[in-house]
C-alpha cells in the first residue's frame, strides 16, 4: 500500500469528485481511479459508493477516512521531525526540474546565478513535468523550475504556491544541418512529401505546446511521426543524427546551432512559440519546508534584475 493512495482517498472524500481530485493531484482521471481501486483491493472492501452523485464513501470508506487522516498527519510529523535533525542540510536547496531544463538551461543558469548571487549548494531531481510538479505539491523539494505558457498552466493553487519569472525561451523546429548549413528537413515542406517527425510522447508538456504550434500553422504541416519520447534531449540527439525534425527549446540547441550541426527548420519567426521559465515554491504561510538558504535565494530571484532575459 502506498501513502499516495491514502492522500488520493482523502482528496476524493473532500471534493466528492473523481475529476476534481485528479486535477488537484496532478494525474489523469483514469490514473486517479486506478489508484483508488488499488486502495480498495488492498483493503478488500469497496470504499466508494459509485452509484451516487456526488461521490460518497461507503461505511468502510468513512472508517478508513478517519484513520487515513490521522496516519498521514503522523507520517508528516515524523518526516518533519527527522528532517529537523538534519541541520547540516539546511543550506542544501532541493530543486525539482523537468529533463528538458535539467540538461541544458539549469547548468548555465546556476553558473550565472553563482556569479550574481553567490555560492549555492543544491540537489537536482530531474523528472518529467508531471512528477516534478508532484515533488513540490507533496513537499519533497524547495523549488520547482518549469516552462510556462498561458495555454497550459500548471494546476497549482495560487493561494498555496507563488512563482517568479526567470526569463523566456522559444520552442522552434530544428533539424540536422547539411554542408551548406541548411536544415535537411524544413517546414512547411513540399506537397506530397512527408517530413519525418521526432515527437514528444503523449501528455508531455512540450508536446502539448507543439500541438498548439501545429494547430495554428497557416497551412497543414506534412509531418509523419517516426520517433516518440518525453525527453527533449533524446529528440535533439535523434535530430543531430539526421533522423528527422524536432521542436526544441532554443536554449537547448544554441551550441549545436553555432557549430553548424543543427539548423532552424522553418522560416525565421514562423512556427515558433515563446515560453516563460518560472520558479515555484510554497508560500511561506503554508510551506512545509523552511530553509534560510532557499528563502534568501527566493528573495534574490524576486528582484527584477534576477531575470536572465
Amino acid at each position: 500500500m502506498e501513502t499516495k493512495w491514502l492522500e488520493d482517498f482523502v482528496s476524493l472524500a473532500e471534493t466528492r469528485s473523481f475529476s476534481r481530485s485528479a486535477q488537484l493531484r496532478h494525474v489523469t482521471q483514469p490514473a486517479f481511479s486506478r489508484r483508488i481501486q488499488a486502495l480498495e483491493a488492498w483493503a478488500g472492501v469497496d470504499l466508494v459508493d459509485r452509484s451516487s452523485y456526488p461521490t460518497r464513501l461507503t461505511a468502510a470508506g468513512e472508517t478508513l477516512l478517519g484513520q487515513a487522516v490521522e496516519l498521514l498527519a503522523q507520517l508528516q510529523a515524523t518526516r518533519n521531525m527527522l528532517r529537523s535533525h538534519q541541520s547540516a542540510g539546511q543550506d542544501m536547496i532541493e530543486f525539482a526540474v523537468p529533463h528538458s531544463l535539467a540538461f541544458s538551461f539549469f547548468p548555465h543558469w546556476l553558473m550565472s546565478l553563482r556569479q550574481r548571487f553567490g555560492a549555492v549548494k543544491c540537489r537536482l531531481n530531474a523528472l518529467n513535468v508531471h512528477d516534478a510538479t508532484l515533488q513540490l505539491s507533496e513537499g519533497n523539494c524547495d523549488l520547482l523550475l518549469v516552462y510556462h505558457h498561458p495555454s497550459q498552466p500548471l494546476q497549482l493553487d495560487p493561494e498555496r504556491y507563488e512563482s517568479v519569472s526567470l526569463g523566456r525561451d522559444t520552442l522552434a523546429p530544428f533539424a540536422r544541418a547539411d554542408a551548406q548549413g541548411a536544415a535537411l528537413f524544413c517546414l512547411p515542406g513540399h506537397p506530397g512529401r512527408k517530413i519525418p517527425f521526432l515527437s514528444y510522447a503523449s501528455g508531455a508538456y512540450l508536446g502539448r505546446l507543439v500541438e498548439l504550434i501545429v494547430k495554428h500553422a497557416s497551412a497543414p504541416l506534412a509531418l509523419e511521426s517516426v520517433y516518440e519520447t518525453d525527453m527533449a534531449e533524446s529528440l535533439k540527439a535523434m535530430a543531430l543524427e539526421g533522423h528527422g525534425l524536432a521542436f526544441l527549446p532554443t536554449s537547448s540547441v544554441e551550441r549545436e546551432v553555432r557549430a553548424g550541426r543543427l539548423a532552424l527548420a522553418a522560416p525565421p519567426g514562423e512556427l515558433q512559440l515563446d515560453i516563460e521559465l518560472r520558479m515555484y515554491r510554497e508560500r511561506p504561510g503554508v510551506a512545509r519546508r523552511s530553509k534560510p538558504a532557499a528563502q534568501a535565494l527566493w528573495d534574490f530571484l524576486a528582484q527584477p534584475q534576477a531575470s536572465i532575459g
